[in-house]
């Protein structure tokens, strides 16, 4: 299983195959024994009763074990919410406890079939964006340990990216649930305040707090969503979820992006070009970009640091800080005690802006279906973060800050990798936010926005070793999850990968001679495109079956990804394209099957 990506697809056509819950559970204990980033954990449960908890799904019923969306899917929880059997220290060992119960949201996802493997490091009482602020270490960028792996969410962004479990819980005050999956090439999810209960988890801005979620997929996001959120009467923010119209692109959509003058990189080009190839492919899916004046979303982002809603993290937590100011960090006592000196009458007055910028935002919505951003207008090196703690941790919030106190959900997506300068090879991420309760909408754009970028989720994969027992093989047609040849893998035990796409060197075509019809893959030395495709792994043992079924054109050969990887895959011998139709424009196989679909009458 060294190979098996764990995305949900991946997992369930694991399961479906054969493997058990119990042998997930292993592979993840394994995975985080060997990670090289000792300062992603603060806890962990023993590894014999993860075991358990894994053996137990197993014995389950299988009516049962279909009821549960989440069957034996591991997952880590930040460490300011509460899971029974290990102590909440908020990176903070003088404030630990011993919760008596899992947060509400915890149970939620326990109950649907997820197994927790612990408790995550994070900025000391949920206070930055950088990942840094913890006296139990600075978990790193997967992408290059010398960089930061953003904040307050640190552990748990990393756990994901790291390939160690499925997806992590953490929270949103001020941007930690994106920020840290824009630096590790995840998806974070800011759901709209109250869907997600907060009891159990400890309060940075009560008022203002969320629980986000970090998957490799927004598919995945979404699923952990679906789990987690019921309503909870006994949290005094919680709200229910409004029923939504089903969302689809439709004939096209309005997205908002801040006017040029209002854009800050901070010296970072690579970041400045890859958000503008973000915003061209998003109309290269239907959408039409118009520049707005940012200056009401940047004036209500002062005010959760530069105004008086800083004091509602001196209610949280400022006693305690006074009380154990040596066993704190530094920037994080600075910031909340910092509070004490704001008054009530000008916290009424921000009320009273903040309200006014509120419907402001609410009209410019009424023209507009989704604002675009930057996750964080750049990312920064460890040591250049310990020189300037403070004025590198506000540029990081440049473009989430003002999100929870608009009342928006948003959600961060990979936007592709820096080519050059500083921080070459490092990820970017946007962000797309409406208004609460908007998720089905956010999801839908994303996915597809998604899809378009191509880009392999997580860290960087390493190629597989030689003498593993597994080959990749990457389909392109009818072998796809969910199609009609699919189960000529599943029956050899092969295992669901990753869903990305080729390299922009091939044509598409589907062959003469159907229906069914038959794609064929031919790599061109100009004019190719990035076609879909799924990453399976074959048992070697079944491979040599699985070749001798391939007909003429067709063959097996090697495939260059849109990630640089090379694995073997399904081409097409120039001989076999008499007669085809070429379907290069449909981007792969299930949208030149839609296709075909909506001409059948009826």
């Amino acid at each position: 299983m060294k190979g098996l990506s764990f995305s949900l697809p991946s997992l369930m056509a694991a399961m479906a195959s054969g493997v058990r819950a119990e042998d997930i559970a292993r592979e993840a204990l394994s995975r985080a024994d060997a990670c090289n980033d000792p300062a992603i954990w603060i806890s962990r449960f023993e590894d014999e009763e993860v075991i358990a908890r894994a053996k137990a799904l197993d014995e389950l019923p299988r009516e049962v074990r279909a009821r549960m969306p989440l069957f034996g899917v591991p997952f880590a929880v930040k460490d300011n919410i509460d899971v029974e059997g290990l102590p909440t220290t908020a990176a903070c060992p003088a404030f630990a406890y011993q919760p008596k119960e899992s947060a509400f949201a915890v149970r939620q996802l326990i109950e649907a079939g997820a197994v927790p493997l612990g408790k995550t490091n994070l900025d000391q009482f949920a206070t930055g964006l950088v990942g840094t602020r913890s006296p139990l270490g600075a978990p790193r960028s997967v992408f290059n340990h010398d960089y930061i792996s953003g904040g307050s969410s640190s552990g748990s962004a990393v756990a994901v990216a790291a390939g160690i479990v499925t997806f992590a819980l953490g929270t949103d005050t001020a941007g930690s649930g994106r920020v840290p999956a824009s630096f590790n090439n995840i998806v974070g999810l800011k759901p709209t305040r109250g869907l997600l209960s907060t009891r159990g988890v400890v309060p940075a801005c009560r008022s203002l707090d969320c629980v986000s979620i970090f998957a490799l997929t927004v598919a995945d996001a979404e699923a952990v969503f679906d789990a987690a959120a019921s309503f909870d009467p006994q949290d005094i923010y919680a709200r229910a979820r409004m029923a939504e119209t089903p969302a689809t692109l439709g004939e096209g959509f309005t997205f908002a992006v801040p006017r040029a003058s209002d854009l800050q990189f901070f010296g970072d080009d690579e970041a400045a070009r890859l958000f503008g190839e973000a915003c061209e492919r998003l109309e290269e899916l239907g959408g039409r970009a118009r520049w707005i004046d940012f200056s009401l979303f940047a004036e209500a982002a002062a005010f959760l640091y530069d105004g008086p809603f800083v004091a509602e993290r001196t209610a949280a937590i400022g006693k305690f800080i006074e009380a154990h100011e040596a066993e704190t960090d530094p920037t994080v006592r600075g910031i909340v005690l910092g509070g004490r000196d704001r008054n009530a009458v000008e916290t009424f007055e921000a009320i009273y802006r903040l309200e006014a910028l509120k419907r402001r935002a609410m009209t410019l919505f009424a023209d507009i279906d989704v604002l675009v951003v930057p996750t964080a207008p750049t990312i920064y090196r460890v040591d250049e973060i310990a020189a300037e703690p403070v004025k590198l941790n506000s540029r990081l919030g440049t473009y989430t800050n003002f999100m929870n106190l608009l009342d928006m959900a948003g959600i961060a997506v990979p936007a592709g990798i820096r080519a050059s300068g500083r921080a070459a090879g490092l990820p970017f991420g946007v962000t797309l936010s409406a208004p609460a309760f908007s998720e089905g909408k956010l999801g839908v754009l994303a996915s597809a926005f998604e899809r378009a970028q191509g880009l392999t989720p997580g860290g960087p994969v390493p190629p597989a070793a030689p003498d593993e027992g597994f080959i990749e093989l990457a389909v392109v047609g009818a072998h796809m999850s969910g199609l009609p040849l699919n189960h000529e893998l599943t029956s050899r035990g092969a295992m669901f990968v990753e869903r990305t796409k080729t390299a922009p060197v091939y044509r598409f075509y589907a062959l003469a001679g159907g229906p069914p019809f038959r794609p064929g893959l031919v790599r061109v030395p100009e004019g190719g495109s990035s076609i879909e495709l799924e990453v399976w792994r074959v048992p070697r043992s079944a491979f040599g079956g699985f070749m001798a079924g391939v007909p003429q054109p067709l063959c097996i050969g090697t495939l260059d990804l849109v990630s640089g990887r090379r694995v073997k895959g399904f081409l097409c011998e120039e001989s076999g394209l008499d007669g085809a139709e070429e379907i290069t424009s449909f981007g792969g196989w299930r949208g030149f099957m839609a296709s075909r679909a909506e001409q059948v009458p009826g």
